[in-house]
């Protein structure tokens, strides 16, 4: 299989063209029969590379139309399952014979990174029922559609605070659009919820930057999470004694006094709130406004009615770009059968949800941005939130801040542009989740 992969790589067809007409001529070319072949030598490396840009791995199209489910072989040499098809992967998300235990043997980590996290003391997202939905429940009521609607006037406050300030400071030369807006953005708010002291916010911004947008070294990431748990550990102390009206508070009074928790554990579940979708958030925009650039008609619809098309930019954005694609995976309980295959316990299993989010059978003209789209067949949602009793907790706060700063920033800024040509951003390392740590932009 590497061979069919490298030839693919090396060809003079281009990754752009698998979602063209032309990529029936490309899955002709590549025949199931050639596949078949290859698939009996050594499992392809995984995680796939991107070819360049934001634009998927070319395997994903490649394995929807030939082999769906499929075996990769990980860092560490061991094997686990692929799932490539957007019905497969609802089906693998929604099935309790799995389990989301990352300290299950055969759980499949990507990383030496991710298998040393694993050890640690899980929070909710890595809990199977009932423990999930217990630990779950207790933050729930933050996220509720009551609950962002009376918090959409606070995200809005902040969006037009720091966009007033970054013209204010001009632009005419180049700056950097993540640190002055992409970044602060979802923090400041999630650390409102937290409840963080303003003051404070700048110093945690700076930390999370360090931590997610891959500028640092490894130890200085390492030492800059250290520092966001400490200072999480300290605002439960502070909690403890004088509760306000917070997250963690909330946590503090309602499960760690009564029992139900351990400090630790209300520390591990605010720093997971803290930074779970915070690098995905500041991708999500800094992607969207690269794309918005990069499509002038649909950027128009949204400059002229914003209220009408940011709800629609935002789901297609998080259908186009899968920031957080890598994170979906789960390890067989017992013995099961997709597509045709028998994944037997103990086996681990990663559903590819950018695959699926490009699935040529739920969308049409998959490859193509288009904020006008109905939708998938059949009513079929993406998967950019995940699915399942594990669908982000956040999915609506992300929704509404996404949705807030599309709707405003060209408003601010009608006169946004990038400093550089498109093919000049710079894109996180191709075997990584798709993101843009800095973005040049002029006004």
């Amino acid at each position: 299989m590497h061979l069919l992969y490298s030839s693919i790589r090396s060809s003079s067809v281009k990754s752009s063209l698998l979602y063209s007409p032309v990529n029936r001529i490309f899955n002709n070319h590549f025949s199931k029969r050639s596949y078949i072949y290859s698939s009996k030598m050594t499992p392809p490396k995984f995680p796939f590379a991107r070819p360049s840009g934001y634009e998927p791995p070319v395997e994903y199209a490649q394995l929807r139309a030939t082999e769906p489910v499929s075996q990769v072989e990980l860092f560490d040499g061991s094997i686990a399952w692929l799932v490539v098809k957007h019905k497969d992967i609802l089906q693998v998300l929604t099935d309790n014979r799995l389990s989301k235990q990352r300290n299950r043997p055969g759980f499949p980590e990507l990383s030496a990174g991710g298998k040393e996290a694993a050890k640690g003391k899980p929070t909710f997202v890595d809990m199977d029922p009932p423990q999930h939905m217990q630990q779950r429940g207790m933050i729930e009521s933050l996220f509720t559609k009551e609950a962002i609607a009376n918090l959409r006037p606070h995200i809005q406050k902040t969006v037009d605070d720091l966009l007033d300030t970054m013209v204010a400071e001009g632009g005419s030369i180049p700056i950097d659009i993540v640190e002055k807006f992409a970044l602060p953005v979802p923090s400041y708010i999630i650390y409102g919820i937290l409840g963080v002291p303003f003051k404070d916010l700048p110093f945690l911004t700076q930390q999370a930057a360090i931590r997610s947008n891959g500028s640092g070294t490894a130890l200085e990431a390492s030492k800059a999470s250290a520092t966001l748990l400490s200072y999480i550990d300290d605002l439960v102390d502070q909690r403890l004694s004088e509760p306000k009206d917070d997250l963690i508070s909330l946590l503090v009074t309602e499960q760690l006094s009564k029992g139900h928790l351990q400090k630790s554990d209300v520390t591990q579940i605010a720093f997971l709130m803290l930074v779970a979708g915070n690098a995905t958030m500041v991708s999500m925009i800094a992607l969207g406004i690269v794309t918005a650039l990069q499509h002038p008609s649909q950027l128009k619809l949204l400059i002229n009615e914003p209220n009408k098309w940011s709800a629609p930019f935002v789901e297609e954005l998080c259908r186009y770009h899968t920031a957080s694609a890598l994170a979906t995976k789960r390890v067989a309980k017992e013995d099961v059968v997709y597509g045709g295959k028998t994944i037997k316990a103990g086996e681990g299993i990663i559903c590819a949800t950018m695959s699926g989010n490009r699935d040529e059978d739920v969308w049409d003209r998959a490859g193509e941005f288009d904020i006008t789209r109905e939708g998938g067949r059949g009513g079929a949602e993406a998967l950019g939130f995940g699915w399942g009793e594990h669908r982000c907790v956040a999915e609506r706060l992300a929704r509404a801040e996404l949705e807030v700063v599309f709707a405003t920033l060209w408003q601010k800024v009608p006169n946004l542009k990038l400093a550089m040509p498109f093919e000049e951003v710079k894109y996180s390392p191709p075997h990584k989740d798709v993101g843009i740590g800095e973005l040049s932009v002029l006004f």
